[in-house]
């Protein structure tokens, strides 16, 4: 009925899943008559598609979007973003669009066209037409690429958008512009006013755990390695990570526990790293700024007892009243090093891992 409905004789089959590089995954299929398209579809539903920016098991794929196939002259890309060195949003287009853009990007970076909107302005006609002519648009085309970038802006800045990206933007043998594929990544942290957007979720798409996480405010991220790890604040996070990696040990997972931080939260972050198979240790890095160190440790301790933990502990404690939740834990049954400095917490974790 799709492909009668569509009309023409060629239609390409996508699978719908929050992730790239389909094409490479073969979740993207070109076909040339119905059983074909039958076929892929049949193939590509309720099956996990593992592509370049997936993980190992791949995401499962729910639904299919069927498309009439394209005479294409050229491809190009065209993308939206926030560059956090710049602090702008940012205009990244090419001539060499198409599945090998993150190539071209790495090998040929001077094919990438880029534009910063400046922060207190806004993305105008004169910008557009600027791009356009470096992309090597006709005046026809400029017109269109014109009314498509500016759409876009508007979209990104409306829907507080963090990414939008077209790729292909094709010119077509009739010489138009047509999107044949977009993505569109939003800002979590802005979601409480973007209802339709939130909507939108597909939690099937989610990691379970990561989606079990949000339910407790824990911004949570699995990983590769063997060190589990709690730290409040994502800077910090990130920061132990990195300790883990120089010292030889491999993270286990992101874990960013945020600034209230209760024993409840303490405990379940404690009960998603247990779960992660690989572990063998987990490294808690906790600066008491907002909250005091001697009730982190009062939660720490209380929630090893409620989830149970085998692990080997080694918790690093800084601010105010550092002092007293290390001496709490010291004192305690709980088989936990407690330590004030991050780098001998982070080689000492290391070592009992090994």
């Amino acid at each position: 009925n799709a492909c009668e409905v569509l009309g023409g004789s060629v239609w390409v089959v996508k699978a719908q899943i929050h992730a790239g590089g389909r094409g490479k995954g073969g979740g993207v299929v070109v076909c040339r008559s119905v059983l074909e398209v039958e076929t892929a579809c049949k193939k590509l539903l309720g099956t996990q598609l593992i592509t370049p920016q997936t993980d190992d098991k791949g995401l499962p794929v729910n639904k299919l979007l069927i498309e009439t196939g394209q005479d294409i002259e050229r491809e190009l890309y065209l993308s939206l973003l926030v560059d956090r060195q710049t602090q702008k949003i940012t205009v990244l287009a090419s001539t060499a669009g198409g599945m090998d853009i993150e190539k071209v990007a790495k090998q040929t970076p001077e094919k990438i066209i880029k534009f910063g909107v400046p922060p207190l302005g806004k993305l105008t006609t004169k910008n557009c037409d600027l791009i356009a002519k470096k992309l090597k648009l006709d005046a026809k085309l400029s017109q269109q690429f014109n009314k498509i970038l500016l759409s876009l802006y508007a979209i990104f800045t409306q829907k507080d958008a963090s990414l939008i990206e077209i790729n292909p933007l094709i010119i077509t043998a009739e010489s138009n512009l047509l999107a044949l594929d977009g993505k569109i990544d939003f800002d979590n942290n802005a979601l409480y006013r973007q209802s339709d957007i939130l909507a939108l979720r597909d939690e099937k798409q989610e990691d379970e755990k990561e989606l079990l996480a949000s339910e407790y405010q824990l911004n949570y991220i699995s990983l590769n390695g063997t060190i589990g790890c709690m730290v409040n604040g994502a800077g910090l996070a990130m920061a132990t990570m990195d300790l883990i990696e120089h010292h030889g040990g491999t993270p286990a997972n992101f874990l960013d526990v945020g600034g209230g931080t209760t024993t409840q939260r303490v405990a379940k972050a404690f009960e998603l790293i247990q779960n992660e198979a690989n572990v063998s240790g987990i490294l808690v890095n906790i600066f008491g700024g907002i909250v005091r160190c001697d009730l982190i440790a009062q939660g720490i301790l209380q929630a090893i007892k409620k989830v149970g933990l085998r692990l080997p502990i080694v918790v690093r404690l800084e601010g105010t009243n550092a002092a007293a939740g290390l001496q709490l834990l010291n004192s305690s049954s709980a088989d936990i090093v407690a330590e004030s400095d991050l780098t001998e917490a982070a080689i000492k974790i290391v070592e009992l891992t090994k």
